[in-house]
């Protein structure tokens, strides 16, 4: 559930965005980026490196977006944080943009530490403790068949076996309750208002938050600046169709907020220019529908249209979120009537264009 999986054939070039900031705070440090607002990074390692998470000033103390995953190096980093940049102020609320690990995982710490309430949308909470209770459990039959069904092998499906249920060990034990967040929603924190606006797709009910005032977006994995978040279907829901949630969601954020807003993500720096990397992002997810569709003249599984659709080696360490990102991408194909399935004998799925 990692995201930031880097998959888009460069074929357009990259909108020039405007990066206010010449580099970003160390770790246990912050920046200000505008009146009452930090910005401070928490520690993740492999190719990310680290997530950014954001301090807004809530009255007598601070309002959190994003927690970092659950570690002992993100314990430490919090220390360092509350005692130095937020000077020992209480947390009065923590924010939490969607579910994966590296947004939620300290949640659970931070709200117990601090007797504060966590904020998040309810698909988002629901959906991560559903993860979560697959901690220690088999991987069932129906994951088993799903990725039998991609084109997997054996020795693929073993590894899957073996490292199932993993999802739950970078979060520290949830919080028990939360205040729900909806699209629309207006929000006080401190002097400002902040408007929750709705995204889709990359996680089920992901909350981007806008401050007209300030002209900031938290854009969370909505928007990111350099690499575009994984939309993917899981074995959960084979015949989901999340890259028409993202692509509707991507093109309704521009209309909810103006391109003059500087936008945190939660990886790369902050940025000027959304509306061109929205379009950007909606561009290279309509061209690589175009090329996959131009693959399928033949029949074709899962495992056989990466070529296509991303610019590195498939290994084993990504195989599990390209297989999701390329069903993502062919029911998106089905559900627009360019592509069909059909399974054979062995219960492998074939497509080809229609």
């Amino acid at each position: 559930m990692r995201d930031g999986f880097e998959d888009a054939i460069p074929e357009h070039p990259r909108p020039k965005l405007a990066y206010p900031f010449e580099h970003g705070p160390k770790t246990g440090e912050a920046i200000d980026v505008a009146p009452g607002v930090k910005w401070l990074r928490m520690p993740l390692g492999g190719s990310l490196a680290f997530i950014n998470v954001w301090a807004l000033e809530d009255g007598d103390g601070w309002a959190l977006v994003d927690t970092g995953i659950s570690s002992g190096e993100t314990q430490q980093a919090w220390r360092k944080a509350f005692a130095g940049p937020l000077g020992g102020r209480p947390i009065t609320r923590v924010f939490v943009t969607h579910m994966h690990p590296d947004h939620i995982g300290m949640a659970g710490w931070i709200t117990r530490k601090f007797d504060c309430r966590l904020w998040i949308s309810r698909l988002e909470f629901l959906m991560c403790r559903s993860l979560a209770a697959d901690t220690g459990r088999e991987a069932p039959k129906d994951a088993l068949d799903f990725y039998k069904a991609a084109g997997w092998d054996a020795e693929a499906i073993e590894d899957y076996r073996a490292r199932f249920g993993g999802f739950g060990k970078g979060l520290h034990a949830l919080p028990d309750s939360f205040q729900r967040m909806s699209d629309g929603d207006e929000i006080k924190i401190g002097d400002h208002v902040w408007r929750m606006v709705e995204g889709n797709g990359h996680s089920p009910e992901h909350a981007c938050l806008y401050c007209p005032d300030l002209k900031l977006l938290i854009s969370g994995d909505q928007v990111l600046p350099k690499i575009s978040s994984n939309v993917s279907v899981f074995p959960t829901e084979p015949a989901g169709d999340p890259l028409t949630d993202w692509l509707t969601s991507l093109a309704r954020l521009k209309t909810k907020v103006p391109d003059d807003v500087l936008v945190l993500p939660a990886h790369n720096d902050p940025f000027r220019g959304l509306h061109a990397r929205v379009d950007h992002l909606i561009g290279g997810h309509e061209r690589g529908l175009a090329r996959l569709e131009k693959l399928l003249a033949e029949p074709k599984r899962v495992v056989d249209v990466f070529s296509v659709l991303f610019r590195r080696k498939i290994d084993q360490w990504v195989l599990g979120l390209a297989t999701g990102e390329s069903l993502a991408h062919l029911n998106c194909l089905i559900a627009r009537g360019r592509a069909v399935k059909e399974a054979d004998a062995v219960g492998v799925d074939w497509y080809r264009a229609r």
